[in-house]
């Protein structure tokens, strides 16, 4: 396989634009055999996003260019790059795929701080983030491709000895040699991790309080929801492998967003790690879908019983008030950028640990309206910060005892569309998320407080919400 793309390579370098005096090309190869396992590197700048109900698999290598933002134009600092790539990213498909280059875009939860620690290593990652990797996989159910990017201008010789310093070791990764059937049985027998807490930001005591106190101002009328988070810090016995954590993920939660992500290439190399089931928006052409999620309960073993909590939440007042700020916020702040708004029914998004209340959001943008615009917007919603977004915001930075960070912000995929000469985008809300650095993992889960909203009940929440990745954890 090697081989055929460096050969492919060879023959189509000629034929770039390399020349040109500013912007990016990109020339995308099929792959005439699909990988056989998610390839993650050893070393180096990556990330993935997998979503295996959607048979998507989007990752990216390496650092072809990428841009840094931080403070309240963060979102238009970036905009105004991405808004180039219409006529300075060229798109070279001899295979036809249909398949652009990619970025990737992420923030913080919050537009405050520059540099977001991890506090389980002393790595750090950019407030927000727009990344377009050197060597990009994109794969469906049906066919898969190498999307190679390189910055302009440049030569065909340094174009290559680019590429092929990345291309060896994930053509590895993407088809690795059958591992000995003892190797094989090893892995299967090893066990499952013993997982120790190590540090609880707040600890349950603290928790209450803060419920108590963030009711106050509910029944004040300064609040009318917030929502506030959890920090545990575990380690184990050997280092995470964070292939099989990925493959464990998509597993355990098919309908959510995997995403992983190290933008450092030094070692130890530090992971944001999530596995979301909120989607902040897709956007294709004109069309937008966003996501309304907020209210909660757990999974029962029986199905009667299963059956019994979905309806209870359908009919729990508390969760119903707290879904519907949700929707109201998403609906405001699509209404002066779009036209065409519709509402799905309400609905029960079932997950392997938690079920919530979902409501779908359509419409069509309006012209000259484009994902950062829609971002903007819609971050953070009620279901990751409160109602009034300001008055909320301004609460939890006083109140919750630790920096989110990237929790609660925003990862994923943005992309020139060669058709309308705009951008297509599939961002997520970062939830059901950990920074993991070898043995060690930060966990963070939230929980909306509303009127009603009781401090055991809502600790609860947060430990069905932890178990999500802490389930996955156990087993790498």
């Amino acid at each position: 396989m090697l081989d055929h793309l460096r050969a492919r390579l060879a023959a189509h370098l000629p034929h770039l634009p390399l020349t040109r005096p500013t912007g990016f090309v990109s020339l995308t190869l099929a792959l005439p055999e699909p990988p056989v396992r998610l390839p993650q590197l050893s070393s180096g700048a990556q990330f993935h996003l997998t979503q295996t109900h959607a048979g998507e698999l989007r990752s990216g290598y390496g650092v072809a260019a990428e841009w840094q933002a931080s403070g309240t134009q963060r979102l238009q600092q970036l905009a105004a790059v991405a808004r180039t790539w219409a006529t300075d990213w060229q798109q070279v498909d001899p295979d036809h795929t249909g398949y652009p280059g990619f970025a990737l875009l992420g923030f913080a939860a919050a537009d405050s701080a520059e540099l977001i620690s991890l506090d389980a290593t002393d790595h750090q990652l950019p407030n927000a983030l727009l990344w377009i990797p050197q060597i990009a996989l994109r794969k469906t159910a049906t066919a898969a491709a190498l999307i190679f990017t390189v910055a302009l201008p440049t030569t065909p010789e340094r174009a290559l000895q680019q590429w092929l310093a990345l291309l060896a070791p994930l053509v590895t990764a993407l088809y690795p040699p059958r591992a000995p059937a003892l190797q094989l049985r090893a892995l299967r027998e090893r066990g499952a991790l013993s997982l120790t807490p190590t540090h609880l930001l707040p600890n349950y005591n603290d928790w209450c309080q803060l419920v108590r106190q963030a009711l106050v101002q509910i029944n004040a009328g300064v609040l009318s929801k917030v929502v506030l988070s959890r920090q545990l810090t575990i380690t184990a016995g050997r280092e995470f492998d964070l292939e099989r954590l990925h493959g464990a993920l998509a597993d355990l939660f098919p309908s959510c967003q995997i995403i992983n992500l190290r933008h450092t290439a030094a070692a130890p190399a530090a992971h944001l790690v999530a596995a979301t089931p909120e989607r902040l928006l897709h956007l294709r052409g004109r069309r937008v879908e966003v996501d309304a999620i907020a209210g909660t309960v757990a999974r029962a073993k029986s199905a009667e019983q299963d059956a019994a909590l979905s309806a209870a939440l359908r009919a729990s007042a508390k969760d119903l008030l707290e879904h519907r700020y949700v929707v109201d916020a998403v609906w405001a702040a699509l209404l002066p950028l779009c036209s065409g708004l519709e509402t799905s029914p309400l609905q029960v998004m079932q997950l392997n640990n938690a079920q919530h209340l979902w409501t779908p959001v359509v419409a069509e943008v309006n012209a000259g309206v484009d994902v950062f615009d829609l971002a903007e917007r819609l971050h953070p919603t009620p279901a990751t910060n409160g109602e009034p977004r300001a008055t909320a915001r301004a609460w939890l930075q006083a109140h919750e005892p630790f920096s989110r960070g990237w929790y609660t912000g925003a990862a994923g995929w943005i992309e020139p569309d060669v058709t309308t000469g705009g951008l297509n985008a599939d961002l997520w809300v970062l939830l059901r998320c950990a920074h993991i650095c070898g043995a060690a993992a930060e966990l963070h889960a939230g929980s909306g407080i509303v009127t009603g909203s009781d401090p055991q009940a809502e600790w609860q929440e947060t430990e069905a919400k932890l178990s999500a990745m802490l389930t996955a954890l156990q087993f790498v």
